[in-house]
Parts: structure tokens; C-alpha cells; sequence
């Protein structure tokens, strides 16, 4: 009897929880895809590769992400840099980018690895394909435009937030990437051309504080 009255008082539970929940006032699940889950800031999601403000291209072909890359999943070629146009400020421009998706485990050490900030990550994380060859990703399309626009592989569906790609910065903004407090408040990271927030994150306290103050409103 002992194990039959557990189970019904574990039942009650459960059957009280999905009462609440089909009634609606303990709803907890997003109604995706019309409704899309608020990313945190520092979501690993798709890689784009950045230009300086003044349009010029950040990669220089050096091949550090790729040799940082755990899973082998990068391909870069640099070539030099046309002295009556370059494309990069540096000698070198990468005129070879290609990123396998399928093998990508989105851990963020190519950004780390990355000397000129070229490549950051967005929070957009919708990715199908209906072939291997989709998947890799070439640099035309991971290459923002002069104006900041990053291309999206689904332009045309309805359903997709465009504003994911423009949010390529997130968890970059942390200010103490050693660990060092006399990197609080100070700006880490060179702006793009795009709309991206690169203004350093606040401290911790006021960041506790404004995450209390969000959960008294709710």
C-alpha cells in the first residue's frame, strides 16, 4: 500500500501541473515559430565575419581560427592584398573562408583565437539544409556587406528574425577577458558598420541589480 500511495501522490502532482498548464496560467512553453525565445547575450549561434566601419574587411587570412578549431571544421586561404585596393588593412586578406556546419560544435575558440575580431557569432541558431553542400558556409556568405547587412540563407521565409544576424557581438562585450577588473568598463572591441551594441557590458553589480529590479516587475 505504501508504494501505491506514492505513486498516487506523485500523480497528483503531476496531474495538477498539467491542469495549470493546459489552463494557461503555468505556461511555459513558446509557441515557436510564431513566437521566438528571447537568446541570451551571449548565445554561440551562427558565425559571421566582420568589417571595420569603414568598410574594409577584419580577416587577414592568418588561418588562426582554423588552427584553433577543435573540431576541423574552418578552411581558410589568405591571399595579398592589391596595394592600389586592398581589402583588409593588412598585407594579406582572406580570399578563402569556408566554415562545415555539420562538423562545427560552436565552441567560440575561433573568435577567441581571432587577432582582428573577424569572426564573431550571432544568435541566429536556424540552420537546416537539405544537402551537405548547403551546410558549408563560404565566405560570401558569411561576409557582412559595407553597410553591416550579414546575409541570411533564408531571406525569403517569413518566419525568420533578421535582427539574430545583426546581433554578432554578444558575449564578446565581456570587459575582463583576463580576469582583470581594470578591464571593467572599458571597450574591448572595435565597432562595425552594423547596428551591433559594442559598448562594454556594466559591472556586475549593476547587472545583478537590474536583474533583480526585472524579477520584483514580474
Amino acid at each position: 500500500m505504501g508504494i501505491v500511495r506514492e505513486l498516487i501522490k506523485g500523480l497528483r502532482v503531476t496531474g495538477r501541473t498539467m491542469l495549470r498548464t493546459i489552463g494557461g496560467s503555468e505556461l511555459v512553453t513558446t509557441r515557436y515559430p510564431d513566437e521566438m525565445r528571447e537568446k541570451p547575450q551571449r548565445f554561440h549561434g551562427r558565425h559571421v565575419l566582420n568589417r571595420y566601419a569603414d568598410g574594409m574587411e577584419k580577416c587577414i587570412g592568418c588561418e588562426l581560427c582554423a588552427g584553433a578549431c577543435p573540431a576541423r571544421c574552418i578552411y581558410v586561404r589568405g591571399s595579398d592584398n592589391d596595394p592600389e585596393s586592398p581589402t583588409s588593412p593588412g598585407e594579406r586578406f582572406g580570399s578563402v573562408y569556408e566554415i562545415n556546419m555539420l562538423r562545427c560544435i560552436f565552441c567560440g575558440l575561433c573568435v577567441e583565437a581571432c587577432p582582428t575580431e573577424a569572426i564573431t557569432m550571432t544568435r541566429l541558431f536556424e540552420m537546416s539544409t537539405t544537402s551537405r553542400e548547403e551546410a558549408v558556409y563560404t565566405k560570401e556568405t558569411l561576409l557582412m556587406d559595407e553597410s553591416g547587412q550579414v546575409p541570411h540563407t533564408a531571406p525569403g521565409d517569413k518566419l525568420a528574425d533578421m535582427g539574430e544576424l545583426a546581433a554578432s557581438g554578444g558575449w564578446m562585450r565581456a570587459t575582463a577577458p583576463a580576469g582583470s577588473a581594470a578591464h571593467e568598463g572599458v571597450a574591448m572591441w572595435s565597432p562595425t558598420p552594423g547596428p551591433e551594441e559594442w559598448r562594454p557590458e556594466p559591472d556586475q553589480e549593476t547587472r545583478d541589480s537590474t536583474a533583480g529590479e526585472a524579477g520584483d516587475d514580474g
